[in-house]
C-alpha cells in the first residue's frame, strides 16, 4: 500500500462495504487480543474482510455494517501453528501492542488466511519485486566468458584483454582481476548521523547496457572515512577485460544487525543480496578496468555523485591489487583509529603458491578445487605490515578415496567368501554354519557393490556438506573436508605456510548412535563372543587379526615364489651365471619370508579344529604329547607364540597326528635347499676356480641328481616343480585353517559382526580420506626441507587431530567412532613413486587393517627425494586424538554426566604422543627442527600438555592449543574437527590462526581480537558456512554461546538460528 495515501474515518466505512469482489479475502473467524502477561479476552466470532494490508473486523455480516476495527497489518509477522490439529494463526506486532489470535473453522481456511495475512503487507510487495530482481541478475550471471564474448569481434576482444587479465596461464585458484576499496570524506544524511557503509559492485559488460550485481563489502561502522577489510576478486574463468566497466554505489545501512544476508563475492555462489529495506543511497561512481591497470600509482580516486550525476558525496579510492608484492612502509601512515575499524586491510587475494616451485602445482591441483582465498594486511608490534592470505578449498580425495576403499573391500569379501566356499566338505553343522555365513557375507557384498556405484554417480562438488552427513549413499563420504591454509608475509621473518584440514568427525551417522559409537560396539561384541557356548570355537581377536594376515602373505606370497623360480629357469636356460645366482638370491629370500609367516601357533590349533569338522575323521594314534609339542625347543613356531584365549573350546584330540604339518611345512625348506644345492654344483662346473674344501661344505641332498653334465635347465626343472608343489600343499592346509578361523568369527554374532565391519569401513573411510589430503598437502610445502623429507623416511610423521565433540547424548558416540576410527590409522603405510602419466591421484593397496597408499609425483618433484624414498621404502604416520568439547552439552556432561571417555582418550593418546617424541630425538639429529623452535621448547611443551591433561579442569582449551603447538613444531599434520568442521571447527582455526600471528609474527596486541573478529566475519570460514548450508550465519544462539570458552564466542550479527 503506497506509504502516501491517507484514509479519513469516513472513507474507511465506504472502503469496508465495498462488494466481495473488491477484497483479497473475507470469511468468518474468532478474534481475542493476547496481552503480554498472557491474559486474553474470549475469542468472539467475527465477519473479516482484507484488503491490501487492511484488515476489517465488521460488526455482522449485512451490507450496511460499519467495522467495529481495522487492524494495519505492517512491521507484524504471521505465526502459523504446524499441528495439523491447529486452525489458528496469531498476528504479533513488533510495536508491542498485543498479539491478535484468529481461528478459522478448517485447517484449510487456516492455511489460506495464513497466506493472505503474510502477503498483505509492503514488506512482502517489496520482497517479491526483489526476488525477481534477484532472479533476473542470477540469469546474468549464469553467462558463461563465451556469451559475453559474443558482443565482440574477436580481433576486437583479443586488443582489449590486457596481457595482466587475460594472456597468463592462471592456477587452479589465481584470480584474473582484484582491487581494494576505501572512502574519504562521505556526507551523512543528517549532521549528527554517524555512517555505516558499505559498497556494492555492480559489472558493465562490453556491448550491454545492463549491470549485473557482482559483490559486497563488509559494513564498516562509525566513520566518514572507512576502510573495507573485503575487496573484490574476479576469478580467471570471469568474461573481464579493459573496456569492461565496474560501478561501485556506497550505501548507509541504519541498523548492521539486519544485514545478515548480502551476496556472496563468489561467482558461483548464489545468496540473497541486500534488500533496499534499512539503508540508504549514498553516492556511486564508475570506472573502466583499463583505466585502473594502466593508472600510473595504479590506484582510482574517484568522487560519489548522486544518481543524476549532480551532487558530490565525497570520494572512494580503488587500488588495483598486484600479487606477491606487500607495502614495505609503516603502518601508521594509514589510520587505524577510526572507531568501527576491525582491521588495517583486506582483499581476497590468490593462493600463495609463488612460495614453492611453479611445476609443483599439478600435484596440489589434482586434489584440490573450488579455492577460495582472502588477504589481510594487520600492524605488527614494530609498526610494519604483514600480509596474510587465507586460503580454503575443498579436496576431490573426499570421493576418490572412499570408491578405492569401496573396490578394495569387495575383492577381499569376494575372496574371503570363496575361501569359505574351498573349505571342502564339512559336517551338517560347520556345512549349515558355513552356508548361513556365505548367505549374510554375499548380501553385504552387494550392499558394497550397490554403494560403489552410487558414488560413480556422483557429479559436482567435491565436498559433502554437513546437511547431507545422514545420506545413506554418503556414508563412506568424509564430512565437509577442506584445506585451511594461512600464508604469512611479514617484513622481517620468512613467509610461512600454515595448515590445517578441517573436516568432521569420522562417524557413522547414517547408522546412528542409539547403541553408542565403536568403542562400546566393539566390547559388547566381544563380550558377547566369549559367552556364545561351544556352537563355535572363540578366537580372540588378536588370532583373527593373525588368520586375516596370514591370508594375506598367502596371496601375495606365493605368486611371488612362482615367478621368481621361473626366472631361475629363464636364466638357467640361457646359461647365464650371474643372472642365476640373483635369481637364486631372490628366491631364496621370498621363501624364507613364506616360511616364517607359518611360524604360529594359531595354524597348528586351525588345522586340528579344522581336522575335527569333517564328517567321519578318523584319528591317528598320538606320537608326541601337545604339551611337549608346545614345549619343543627345536619347534619354530616357538619364535612368535600366540596365547589363545580360552582354549578349551578348541577341539583337542589326542590321536590327532600333528607331525603331518611339520612334515608338509618342512618340505618346503628342504626343497629350496634341492635347488640351492644343485645350483652350488652347476656353476662350480661351470667354475674351476671352486675349491675342494667348498665342495665338501655343500648340504647333502638325497633328490638331487649326480648327473649333472646335462643341461643346467633340465638340471633345475623337476626341482623348481617340487618347490611349487609343496608351497601349494602348504598354502592350500594354511587357507583353509585360517579360512575356519574366520568363519568361526562370523559364525558366532551374525549379522552383528558383519555390520560392525561396515560401521567400522565407513569411519575408517572417512577419517582415511583426510589423512591422504593432510599426507599429499604437507609432502607438496615440505619437498624442499631436507631435515622433513629425512624425517619422514627415518621416524613417520606425526598426524594430530584435535576434536571438539562433547561427551553428551549422540557425540559420545561420534566420539567413539572417531576415536576407534583415528586408532586404525596407525595401520596405514605410504609409498611415494614417479607418476607414469598425468593422472596423479593416490592408489591403495592392501587389505583391511593394512593398507599402502601410493602417492604419485611428477618426474621433477620425484627427484628431490632421499634415494630411500625413492626405493619405496614404506612410510609411516602416527595419528593421535585429543578432544576437549566447548559446547554446552560438554557443560551438562561435566555437571551432570561423565566425562571418562574424554580422558581416556586424552591420556591414552598423551603417552603414544611421548613414544613418538622418544623415537624423533633418538632417530632425528637436534637441526631437523625449524631454526627458531629448540628441544627444550619441546619438552617444556610435553609436561606442561601431562599436566593439563590430568588436571581436572573443565572445558580446558589449553590441551588443544598445547597439542597443536607440539605438532607444528613436530613438522606435523594437523587436523581440527567437530560434529560437522563448520562452527565449531571455524571458532577454533581463526583462533588458531590468530594466535601464530600473535605468538610468531608480532600481531599487534591491540589487532588481535580486531583480526579475529575480521576472520570470522569475512574470512573463509563464513564462506565454508554458506556452501554448507546455504546462509551466512554460524549455528549458534546466544545461550549456546554462553558456554563457550571466551575465544571461541563468534562476533555479533554472524550467528543464529540455521538449518544444519
Amino acid at each position: 500500500m503506497n506509504s502516501q495515501m491517507r484514509y479519513n474515518a469516513k472513507e474507511l466505512v465506504s472502503l469496508a462495504r465495498s462488494p466481495s469482489s473488491c477484497f483479497d479475502k473475507e470469511g468468518d473467524l474468532k478474534i481475542c487480543r493476547v496481552f503480554r502477561d498472557g491474559k486474553f479476552i474470549e475469542p468472539r466470532e467475527t465477519w473479516c474482510r482484507l484488503k491490501g494490508n487492511l484488515l476489517f473486523l465488521m460488526k455482522n455480516k449485512t451490507k450496511s455494517c460499519e467495522p467495529s476495527e481495522l487492524v494495519i497489518l505492517e512491521r507484524c509477522c504471521i505465526v502459523e501453528f504446524k499441528n495439523k490439529a491447529d486452525v489458528a494463526v496469531v498476528l504479533k506486532f513488533q510495536s508491542g501492542e498485543p498479539d491478535i489470535y484468529l481461528e478459522a473453522a478448517s485447517r484449510s481456511d487456516c492455511e489460506s488466511w495464513a497466506v493472505a495475512l503474510g502477503e498483505a503487507n509492503s514488506e512482502s510487495l517489496c520482497n517479491k519485486i526483489q526476488q525477481l530482481q534477484t532472479l533476473i541478475m542470477e540469469i546474468k550471471e549464469e553467462r558463461t566468458a563465451d556469451e559475453v564474448q559474443q558482443f565482440l569481434p574477436s580481433a576486437q576482444a583479443e586488443s582489449l584483454a590486457d596481457p595482466k587479465l587475460a594472456g597468463l596461464k592462471k592456477t587452479l585458484c589465481e584470480p584474473k582481476f582484484e582491487f581494494s576499496l576505501g572512502c574519504k570524506d562521505l556526507v551523512a544524511p543528517t549532521r549528527d548521523r554517524k555512517l555505516n557503509t558499505f559498497v556494492q559492485i555492480t559489472v558493465v559488460h562490453p556491448g550491454e547496457q545492463n549491470s549485473t550485481r557482482y559483490a559486497s563489502t563488509e559494513i564498516v561502522e562509525g566513520t566518514r572515512d572507512p576502510l573495507f577489510l573485503t575487496g573484490v576478486t574476479f576469478p580467471p574463468d570471469y568474461p573481464i577485460y579493459e573496456e569492461t566497466k565496474i560501478k561501485l554505489t556506497v550505501y548507509d545501512v541504519k541498523d548492521k544487525s539486519q544485514d545478515t544476508g548480502r551476496a556472496s563475492t563468489l561467482v558461483d555462489q548464489k545468496e540473497s543480496p541486500r534488500t533496499d529495506i534499512g539503508r540508504s543511497f549514498l553516492g556511486c561512481a564508475t570506472f573502466k578496468v583499463g583505466d585502473l591497470v594502466k593508472s600510473k600509482e595504479q590506484q582510482l580516486t574517484l568522487s560519489l555523485r548522486s544518481l543524476d550525476g549532480g551532487k558530490t558525496f565525497g570520494t572512494i579510492e580503488v587500488s588495483f591489487v598486484k600479487m606477491g608484492e606487500t607495502e614495505d612502509g609503516e603502518a601508521d601512515h594509514i589510520t587505524t583509529d577510526v572507531k568501527g575499524q576491525k582491521c588495517a586491510l583486506v582483499h581476497e587475494c590468490t593462493s600463495p603458491e609463488n612460495i614453492s616451485s611453479k611445476e609443483n602445482l599439478p600435484l596440489l591441483n589434482a586434489v584440490l578445487k573450488n579455492p577460495i582465498c582472502k588477504l589481510y594486511r594487520f600492524p605488527t608490534s614494530d609498526n610494519k605490515w604483514m600480509c596474510v592470505r587465507e586460503q580454503m578449498s575443498e579436496s576431490t580425495l573426499s570421493f576418490h578415496i572412499p570408491k578405492e576403499l569401496i573396490s578394495l573391500h569387495i575383492k577381499e569379501d569376494m575372496r574371503r567368501n570363496q575361501e569359505l566356499k574351498e573349505l571342502g566338505e564339512l559336517a551338517p553343522h560347520w556345512d549349515n554354519m558355513r552356508n548361513s555365513v556365505i548367505t549374510h557375507c554375499d548380501q553385504m557384498l552387494t550392499f558394497y557393490q550397490n554403494m560403489l556405484a552410487e558414488l560413480g554417480k556422483h557429479t559436482g562438488s567435491s565436498f559433502k556438506s554437513s546437511c547431507s552427513k545422514g545420506e545413506k549413499t554418503l556414508e563412506f563420504v568424509p564430512i565437509n573436508l577442506h584445506l585451511q591454509r594461512m600464508y604469512v608475509h611479514s617484513p622481517r621473518l620468512k613467509d610461512v605456510l600454515y595448515d590445517v584440514i578441517t573436516v568432521g568427525a569420522p562417524a557413522a551417522h547414517f547408522q546412528g548412535f542409539k547403541n553408542g559409537g565403536l568403542q562400546k560396539l566393539l566390547n559388547k561384541f566381544e563380550a558377547e563372543r566369549r559367552n556364545t557356548g561351544y556352537q563355535c570355537i572363540y578366537y580372540s581377536p588378536e588370532n583373527t587379526t593373525k588368520a586375516k594376515e596370514v591370508l594375506s602373505n598367502i596371496n601375495h606370497l606365493q605368486p611371488l615364489i612362482s615367478s621368481h623360480a621361473d626366472l631361475l629357469l629363464n636364466s638357467a636356460r640361457q646359461h647365464l651365471p650371474d643372472s642365476l645366482k640373483n635369481s637364486l638370491k631372490m628366491l631364496s629370500e621370498t621363501t624364507e619370508l613364506f616360511v616364517h609367516a607359518f611360524k604360529d601357533q594359531l595354524i597348528r590349533s586351525a588345522l586340528l579344529a579344522l581336522y575335527t569338522a569333517r564328517p567321519g575323521c578318523v584319528l591317528k594314534k598320538p606320537t608326541v604329547p601337545r604339551s611337549n609339542v608346545e614345549d619343543n625347543s627345536d619347534q619354530p613356531i616357538q619364535d612368535h607364540p600366540v596365547q589363545i584365549k580360552r582354549q578349551d573350546s578348541i577341539p583337542h584330540h589326542s590321536e590327532y597326528d600333528e607331525e603331518e604339518w611339520d612334515r608338509v611345512w618342512a618340505n618346503v625348506g628342504k626343497s629350496l635347499n634341492c635347488i640351492i644345492a644343485m645350483v652350488d654344483r652347476l656353476l662350480e662346473k661351470d667354475s674351476p676356480s671352486i675349491t675342494k674344501e667348498n665342495e665338501n661344505d655343500l648340504p647333502p641332498v638325497e633328490h638331487v641328481a649326480t648327473n649333472i653334465s646335462g643341461d643346467w635347465y633340465e638340471q633345475l626343472y623337476p626341482l623348481t616343480v617340487t618347490l611349487k608343489d609343496c608351497i601349494g600343499e602348504v598354502v592350500t592346509r594354511a587357507k583353509q585353517s585360517m579360512s575356519f578361523v574366520l568363519l568361526q568369527e562370523l559364525a558366532c554374532s551374525l549379522p552383528q559382526c558383519l555390520m560392525l565391519t561396515l560401521r567400522r569401513d565407513i569411519v575408517f573411510s572417512q577419517a582415511l580420506a583426510g589423512l591422504v589430503c593432510g599426507f599429499i598437502i604437507k609432502l607438496h610445502s615440505s619437498l624442499r626441507d631436507p631435515g622433513f623429507l629425512q624425517q619422514l623416511h627415518t621416524v613417520g610423521l606425526i598426524v594430530q587431530y584435535e576434536g571438539l565433540l562433547s561427551t553428551y547424548s549422540e557425540e559420545i558416540g561420534m566420539l567413539e567412532d572417531m576415536a576407534v576410527g583415528i586408532s586404525d590409522l596407525q595401520k596405514v603405510m605410504f609409498k611415494i613413486t614417479e607418476a607414469k602419466s598425468d593422472d596423479l591421484l593416490p592408489v591403495i593397496t592392501g587389505r583391511r587393517g593394512h593398507y599402502v597408499i601410493d602417492i604419485k609425483l611428477p618426474e621433477k618433484m620425484f627427484e628431490l627425494l632421499p634415494q630411500e624414498i625413492k626405493e619405496g621404502k614404506l612410510l609411516h604416520v602416527y595419528p593421535i586424538l585429543f578432544n576437549v568439547g566447548i559446547n554446552e552439552q560438554q557443560t551438562l556432561a561435566e555437571r551432570f554426566g561423565d566425562t571418562s571417555l574424554q580422558e581416556n582418550v586424552n591420556q591414552e593418546n598423551l603417552e603414544l604422543l611421548k613414544e613418538y617424541y622418544r623415537l624423533f630425538t633418538e632417530k632425528m639429529p637436534p637441526d631437523c627442527l625449524p631454526h627458531f623452535q629448540e628441544q627444550n621448547d619441546l619438552k617444556r611443551l610435553l609436561e606442561n600438555l601431562h599436566q593439563n591433561i590430568h588436571a581436572k579442569k573443565r572445558k580446558n582449551v589449553e590441551i588443544m592449543w598445547l597439542a597443536a603447538t607440539i605438532c607444528r613444531k613436530l613438522n606435523g599434520i594437523r587436523f581440527t574437527c567437530c560434529k560437522s568442521a563448520k562452527d565449531r571447527t571455524s571458532m577454533s582455526v581463526t583462533l588458531e590462526q590468530c594466535s601464530i600471528l600473535r605468538d610468531e609474527h608480532q600481531l599487534h596486541k591491540d589487532f588481535f581480537i580486531r583480526a579475529l573478529d575480521c576472520m570470522r566475519r569475512e574470512g573463509c570460514r563464513i564462506e565454508n558456512v554458506l556452501k554448507n548450508i546455504k546462509c551466512r550465519k554460524y549455528a549458534f544462539n546466544m545461550i549456546q554461546l554462553m558456554a563457550f570458552p571466551k575465544y571461541y564466542r563468534p562476533p555479533e550479527g554472524t550467528y543464529g538460528k540455521a538449518d544444519t
